[in-house]
């Protein structure tokens, strides 16, 4: 990677306007390897630089990572001509960053999405090769019980033939339950409990692996992630970190 701006390199972290950055510039609230920053065309080469802002490391790889509590009624897809999808819930500036959605939530399901141009990372966390779990929250039409946590955990074969792989299942108060899987097959969730007679009435992803749904983001909010987040997500796939 070669040197980049530090206007547009901070504005590519998702945690900053370019506006921004001027002013945290101009109020030398910047620095890249303990020097300050006093113009924001300064050119940056994002390997091996720290960065800080008001004192706080600023991850700048090569790579966004951004976590989206994603909202019903929105497509998790990159563009639809019709119809709203999670990329237009970001500015513009993040949309050129060739970002896409890890894995799908259907329209109506809401909570925890990732958006990344990391390739290597979005396919290791959806293979099951690598045991990424994925926690949703369903609100059911009658309460799980014990038979349906054993069947669960066998195995399901649903009504079309399709095999599930084993999954976790916990009832966590009346009409609602826990889900944990280490797939993604098509409405797998929502099938599962169908087939167990418990229909969902609404779904939220929860967590995928190590990274936690940011209950304080609004539905259709964003944010970064941060350097821990991404580290542990770098060492639950298996990738060498730094």
């Amino acid at each position: 990677m070669g040197a980049e701006r530090i206007d547009k390199l901070l504005a590519n972290t998702g945690r900053f306007s370019r506006k921004e950055v001027k002013e945290l510039i101009r109020r030398r609230q910047v620095s890249v390897n303990g020097a300050l920053v006093l113009r924001p065309e300064t050119k940056v080469e994002p390997e091996g630089a720290v960065l800080r802002v008001a004192g706080e490391e600023i991850p700048c790889g090569g790579f966004t990572y951004l976590m989206l509590n994603k909202p019903a009624g929105v497509l998790t897809a990159t563009e639809d001509r019709r119809q709203t999808t999670v990329l237009d819930l970001l500015p513009p500036e993040l949309r050129r960053r060739k970002l896409a959605p890890v894995g799908r939530l259907d329209k109506d399901t809401e909570g925890l999405l990732l958006l990344t141009n990391d390739g290597v990372m979005a396919h290791r966390l959806l293979s099951p090769n690598y045991h990424v779990d994925k926690v949703y929250l369903a609100e059911t039409e009658g309460t799980v019980d014990a038979a349906d946590v054993a069947a669960f955990a066998a195995g399901l074969t649903l009504g079309d033939g399709t095999l599930c792989q084993p999954a976790g299942l916990e009832a966590v108060g009346e009409n609602l339950c826990l889900v944990t899987l280490r797939e993604g097959k098509f409405h797998q969730v929502k099938r599962m409990l169908a087939q167990r007679g418990k229909p969902v009435r609404r779904l939220k992803r929860l967590a995928m692996g190590p990274l936690k749904l940011d209950e304080s983001l609004e539905p259709g909010a964003f944010r970064p992630l941060d350097g821990p987040e991404i580290a542990a997500l770098t060492r639950c796939c298996g990738l060498p970190e730094g």
